[in-house]
């Protein structure tokens, strides 16, 4: 794995923790949720792939 992922999905974690803050403190705690949640859709497409591989290769290992 690469470690440039890892500091995207901290940058990502840092920007929606900081944007939600701020939207709950102004009273938009929908837009909050939503922000948190886009934050979630965008890593778990980054390490869709990683986790893909990594079914690929348990399989491979146990031969299924």
């Amino acid at each position: 794995m690469e470690i440039n992922i890892l500091f995207k999905i901290a940058a990502v974690g840092i920007v929606v923790t900081i944007m939600g803050q701020i939207l709950k403190h102004s009273g938009r705690d929908e837009q909050a949720f939503l922000v948190s949640l886009c934050g979630l859709m965008i890593v778990l497409f980054w390490i869709l792939p990683y986790i893909y591989d990594l079914f690929e290769t348990v399989k491979k290992l146990f031969s299924l």
